[in-house]
């Protein structure tokens, strides 16, 4: 199995899968799904909860930027989440330097009472790629200060090992840029992070369809982040389920294993016995060296 907290292989083959006995655990919290799912963009408040509850997710995360902190509860998203059932990430989207990001990060804990942040570091409005030095610089701050860190970063190897040193509780490259619905536009490099990492690898940003979420989850990520592709779709709540199941069938497609890829075409019936074949009737194999006059 590749590298990462990527869960229990299934030991009884005849067994369904059940995700519960394949849980991801991420800084010693356990989770069931492995889809995570954003709160912006939907059309309104009701879309959202019933895409949330459609999707089967255990963590949301909300951006400190779209909140009130100034009202009771974060204001209006907050109102509409539950955190009995919902493990909330928020997020430092808009921050532009890793000074910046601590400080959002601190804002969040002290208003919301946690310690987990998903890091966002943007070093360039346009592409909205995140600033990777600026992004290990705060992971190793935060860290220190006591925070879960789940950085969002590109798919460079070299970076998210550095991450991973800095002890950020898991890695969450993006697939595309954020919002583009691109897909899986750079899988070899998101799947070399994977191979190496030891920590849980969350593909985070550009996702546009459910074959995006099973790709990446077939390549052994732990889990996907999905925001865009569920919120503009025309029915926000089925796409949300459709993830779900994409989610899923991702997974068990990575612990069931797939068969190698073969350069020649290999028949799935059986080529002895065939009746008026060539080697019934006697004819040469051409191509095997037959007569080829």
């Amino acid at each position: 199995m590749a590298g990462g907290e990527h869960g229990a292989e299934q030991t009884d083959a005849a067994r369904p899968y059940d995700p519960a006995g394949d849980p991801l655990v991420i800084g010693g919290r356990v989770f069931r799904s492995r889809l995570f799912l954003g709160t912006g963009k939907y059309p309104d408040a009701a879309t959202m909860v019933a895409a949330l509850e459609r999707s089967g997710t255990e963590m949301v995360t909300v951006a400190i930027r779209a909140m009130k902190l100034d009202e009771p509860h974060g204001g209006d998203i907050l109102a509409h989440l539950d955190l009995r059932r919902y493990h909330l990430l928020p997020n430092t989207a808009g921050a532009t330097t890793a000074e910046q990001a601590v400080r959002i990060a601190h804002l969040a804990r002290e208003a919301l009472g946690t310690n987990w942040i998903k890091l966002e570091v943007i070093g360039d409005q346009r592409t909205l790629l995140p600033d990777l030095q600026g992004t290990l610089e705060a992971t190793r701050q935060l860290v220190r200060d006591g925070f879960v860190v789940l950085p969002y970063c590109t798919s460079d190897l070299v970076t998210c090992l550095r991450l991973e040193d800095a002890g950020a509780a898991a890695v969450m490259p993006l697939a595309a840029p954020i919002g583009t619905g691109q897909g899986m536009i750079d899988w070899a490099g998101i799947r070399r992070v994977i191979e190496r990492v030891s920590v849980p690898v969350v593909v985070d940003a550009g996702l546009g369809v459910p074959s995006d979420a099973a790709m990446a989850m077939e390549l052994g990520a732990s889990a996907v982040l999905v925001n865009t592709a569920i919120a503009r779709a025309q029915n926000p709540p089925l796409m949300a389920e459709a993830f779900k199941w994409g989610v899923l069938a991702g997974r068990q497609a990575f612990l069931a294993g797939r068969m190698p890829p073969q350069a020649e075409a290999s028949p799935s019936s059986p080529t002895e016995g065939v009746p008026f074949s060539a080697t019934a009737v006697g004819r040469p194999d051409r191509a095997a060296g037959g007569d080829r006059r």
